[in-house]
């Protein structure tokens, strides 16, 4: 297997890859870095085909069937991360191109949704903008413990955040469309029917994989049924919430607030209506962003490389 020439370093907007990963262990290796997302395909084509080898971000630049047919010299696309539902594995395999993911560090999606919630809770925005302004305090947080936490998907992230939750004194109950009770009561939550939870949880926060199935899986009907002292926390996928029906329910108070580390746009256009929307707090898709989970990736990105050149690939994903 001949070794790859020109890799493609996609929507690396920090403009960290070649810093963060052992890039000189491939002295060989042409390397060209992106920092900016293309969603025209004609434009994305001519940009991506002289390269063998392309290192997506995560699901920052699908691959469709349509766009790998028009991509003849590619050989290995890598993502970070051990999965990604943008890309189409069927398509790579019966094209020849080898589809590989790398190692990840810890679980800090975790970590950015309880900074959601805890900033919704307790107001941290408006209160450090008050501060800064050269006021006090001027509203009153809620206290978390006592609470309901509405968990939907309760698998490697959502039972973290979970347990993070009981560690506050928080109730804990769950909902997906494959939960049982045995594996609710395993992670110390009650399993409860979708409606159940939309209504009881004081919190709610998203933690499903998007698919076809679970798109839209938080639509009008759900923010209706949640609480007008309710929050929604989304680190998952933006399009598992209806973004609209969001924003009404926002703009219109029927619920407290939303913290949304992704959006059902990325990256997020300047004039998106969600950014003016009444009690939000927002991050720009944080959720695997940082120092420790990036080197994690590029180290893992080389040595892919490296097994590639080798003519035996590593963690390929089918």
């Amino acid at each position: 297997m001949p070794e790859l020439k020109k890799l493609a370093i996609l929507d690396d907007y920090q403009d960290v890859t070649l810093g963060l990963g052992p890039w000189d262990r491939l002295p060989g290796l042409e390397k060209t870095v992106f920092r900016d997302t293309i969603t025209d395909q004609d434009a994305l084509v001519r940009r991506l085909l002289p390269f063998d080898g392309i290192l997506a971000m995560r699901e920052r630049t699908p691959f469709t069937r349509a766009l790998l047919e028009r991509l003849p010299n590619l050989k290995l696309l890598l993502t970070t991360g051990e999965r990604n539902r943008g890309i189409d594995a069927a398509a790579c395999a019966e094209r020849g191109v080898t589809f590989c993911g790398t190692s990840s560090f810890g679980s800090p999606t975790v970590e950015i949704t309880w900074g959601l919630i805890l900033s919704l809770a307790r107001q941290l925005p408006s209160e450090t903008a008050s501060l800064r302004a050269g006021s006090w305090q001027i509203g009153l947080g809620s206290t978390l413990e006592g609470k309901t936490l509405g968990v939907v998907g309760l698998g490697k992230l959502g039972s973290k955040v979970a347990k993070v939750g009981q560690a506050l004194g928080m109730k804990v109950i769950a909902w997906s469309q494959n939960l049982t009770e045995e594996k609710a009561a395993a992670e110390g939550a009650t399993r409860v029917d979708k409606a159940t939870l939309f209504a009881e949880a004081d919190v709610v926060t998203l933690h499903v994989v998007l698919s076809e199935r679970s798109r839209g899986i938080v639509g009008a009907a759900e923010l209706a049924a949640m609480k007008p002292t309710a929050f929604l926390v989304n680190t998952s996928r933006g399009p598992l919430v209806d973004q609209p029906a969001l924003i009404a329910a926002l703009n219109e108070g029927r619920i407290a607030g939303a913290g949304l580390d992704v959006f059902d746009i990325e990256p997020l256009p300047s004039d998106h209506p969600i950014l003016s929307a009444r009690n939000t707090v927002l991050t720009p898709h944080l959720g695997y962003s940082t120092e420790e989970n990036y080197r994690a990736y590029f180290a893992g990105a080389v040595e892919a490389i490296e097994a590639f050149n080798a003519g035996t690939p590593i963690r390929v994903i089918s």
